[in-house]
């Protein structure tokens, strides 16, 4: 967790970061399928700062 967190704020401006956090936070599935909403929540979920806990 440490070595992801030190990467992000050396590659990814704040801007940047925030932008995909507010992504994240608006995801729904709308007309994807199950496969590609999973898709883009694990994507989206690495720049997620909260963290996610399994269910």
């Amino acid at each position: 967790e440490c070595f992801r967190r030190m990467f992000l704020e050396k590659y990814f401006p704040e801007s940047v970061r925030h932008a995909k956090e507010a992504e994240f936070m608006r995801l729904h599935q709308g007309g994807m399928t199950i496969s590609e909403y999973a898709m883009k929540f694990e994507h989206l979920a690495r720049f997620y700062s909260q963290g996610i806990s399994e269910a």
